[in-house]
């Protein structure tokens, strides 16, 4: 499957998990625990990996699959470095609001392409660095509000400790995304061996979790696994299998795109979010909106499209040396 379809369909689907998320809501409130969502997920991508990895162990010949533990022992990081990153996010949100996180947040586009370029040794040209920035630049304009309301007030006005959390949040997200292209592709084991240990981890991790809210809430609710689908409906379950399949896709990315793929896809779904936005939920456009969609136009055809149809490249003049050796072999000849 080619890239920019999996990339595609990655950003619809991203694009209709917020969305999916906000129909799963009943009087503003979930009647189940979103905690259980990840988890789930997890689950979910954990079976269909180990289903597809079945089917591949059936063929011959079988599938790479390194089972040394100094392989397996790396992909429990990746678990624990967004297990940091979450808490770092709850950290952020005690010193800054809404907004200016989102705004903040777009930092992970900029510090994905320096930890890509420091930790994978990937080059991107300067016209790809400019993309990226500009990426940056047009998501940022598309969540900035109006002067004239009272939170754009507010966006230089959080005390430090909330922007240093905010530019190590954004540290974080990306090198979780870096750290996992770089064991998917360190050898040429199966996209689904490699996903079986990255979803069992996460799948525990997501448990722990579970149980350390039961046991800040002193089991009031009793224990997670008898509360596990309390409140799910249709609209719940949808959530859980977006999740789960946009995690899947993403992990398809990381073997064979990059994580520039990855960050184009979601910043393109934040985009469309807002656009279907407008068409559901009655959310009113801006001219920040407007503005910010056409900067990331620019940015995606910057960085994906060849230089040649971007710049003007000065046609190739032969070097001066040729030339004199012609002029020279013209005049013997003619003599």
């Amino acid at each position: 499957m080619r890239w920019y379809v999996v990339a595609s369909l990655l950003t619809v689907l991203t694009s209709s998990q917020g969305i999916l998320t906000t129909l799963s809501q009943s009087n503003g409130g979930y009647k189940y625990d979103y905690a259980t969502v990840p988890f789930l997920a997890e689950v979910f991508k954990l079976l269909v990996s180990s289903v597809f990895l079945w089917r591949e162990m059936q063929n011959s010949p079988p599938p790479k699959m390194t089972m040394d533990w100094k392989s397996v022992r790396l992909y429990p990081i990746p678990s624990i470095i967004y297990l940091i990153h979450n808490n770092v996010q709850f950290a952020t949100l005690t010193y800054v609001d809404t907004s200016t996180y989102q705004i903040m947040g777009n930092l992970k586009i900029v510090t994905t392409g320096i930890l890509f370029r420091l930790f994978l040794k990937r080059k991107l040209t300067n016209l790809q660095w400019m993309a990226i920035v500009l990426l940056a630049v047009g998501t940022t304009t598309s969540q900035v509000k109006g002067c004239g309301e009272a939170s754009c007030d507010s966006l230089f006005s959080s005390p430090i400790q909330g922007y240093l959390f905010g530019v190590l949040s954004a540290c974080l997200s990306a090198l979780a995304g870096v750290y996992t292209e770089f064991l998917m592709k360190k050898n040429n084991d199966s996209l689904y061996w490699q996903n079986v240990q990255l979803y069992t981890f996460g799948s525990i991790f997501n448990m722990g979790r579970l149980l350390m809210d039961d046991f800040r809430s002193g089991f009031e609710e009793g224990p997670w696994w008898q509360r596990l689908f309390n409140g799910y409906n249709m609209t719940t379950w949808l959530v859980v299998l977006n999740l789960g399949t946009t995690g899947l896709m993403v992990s398809w990315l990381m073997k064979y795109a990059d994580n520039i793929v990855k960050v184009y896809a979601t910043s393109m779904a934040m985009l469309l979010t807002m656009v279907l936005s407008v068409l559901l939920f009655d959310f009113k456009p801006t001219v920040q909106l407007f503005l910010g969609i056409i900067i990331c136009m620019m940015s995606l055809h910057m960085y994906f499209a060849p230089p040649s149809t971007i710049v003007d490249l000065p046609l190739t003049v032969k070097p001066a040396s040729e030339s004199v050796s012609e002029v020279s072999v013209e005049r013997r000849t003619d003599s």
